[in-house]
């Protein structure tokens, strides 16, 4: 598994092989990244994929100094399951 963040498309995605398995969408404003939608496909949820998207784009987001706006619910849910990632 291999989390990518593609600029062109404003999204990170998440890899399994070639196999494109999730993507979450953000947008950049300021110092904010605003993420408005989180989805793997439907085959491959319920295996913990879109937490390990989730993580990666946060990280990443957090390493450029910038707060995440969580407008996905499954972004929101994801900080509320790990306030590590709160604030």
């Amino acid at each position: 598994m291999e989390v990518r963040r593609n600029d062109t498309e404003h999204r990170y995605e998440l890899f399994d092989g070639h196999e494109l398995v999730g993507v979450a969408d953000f947008v950049v404003r300021g110092d904010t990244v605003v993420m408005p939608h989180t989805e793997i496909v439907p085959h491959r949820r319920g295996h913990g994929l879109g937490d390990r998207l989730v993580r990666a784009a946060l990280d990443d987001i957090r390493a450029t100094g910038r707060a995440v706006v969580p407008v996905c619910w499954f972004v929101a849910d994801f900080i509320d399951r790990h306030p590590e990632y709160a604030g």
